[in-house]
């Protein structure tokens, strides 16, 4: 179901919307007939860090819904124009107080985030502390790290964050 499923006028010019064919694109859109707007319902990208160090992972409690008090994989929403492994430094910077080196990607896992089913396209680096005093902010409210053979995968918050962290130990 789309996330726009509940949207009846256009943003633009507050015509009625429409879920239909249009000449221009090759399956049926959310459009607007008046003033032209398609709204695509594409997944919004996200990018991790899958933080070790002296072969513990790093895992942030999460301080907000969804998944509020479940552990999860520090990362967040790529911004307009970042690229992904700035939004991890930026993100790791914001939610742990740590700057990180950012490494490969482990791996691309897509997902739903949140109430409204929101589908997510979520890149996961590896990533290992370059600097900074740890300390939990913004929307994580605990910082642990845990035995990669001892991860708690049914306390992690999203199915694209147990996919990630399974990979991570299979490559290990």
């Amino acid at each position: 179901m789309s996330r726009f499923a509940g949207w009846h006028h256009c943003p633009r010019c507050r015509a009625g919307l429409v879920f239909g064919p249009r000449d221009d694109e090759p399956r049926d859109v959310l459009h607007c007939p008046a003033c032209g707007l398609v709204i695509y319902d594409n997944p919004a990208p996200t990018a991790s860090a899958l933080v070790v160090r002296d072969g513990r992972l790093m895992l942030t409690r999460r301080a907000r819904p969804p998944y509020e008090g479940m552990w999860d994989v520090p990362g967040g929403f790529v911004e307009p124009l970042e690229h992904p492994e700035q939004a991890v430094r930026r993100e790791l910077l914001e939610e742990t107080g740590l700057e990180v080196a950012v490494g490969p990607l482990i791996g691309v896992f897509t997902d739903v985030y949140g109430k409204d089913g929101v589908a997510t396209f979520n890149l996961y680096y590896s990533a290992s502390v370059l600097s900074g005093e740890e300390r939990p902010a913004d929307d994580v409210s605990e910082i642990g790290w845990f035995e990669l053979v001892e991860i708690p995968l049914q306390e992690v918050a999203f199915a694209n964050g147990r996919e990630a962290i399974a990979t991570l130990v299979r490559k290990s």
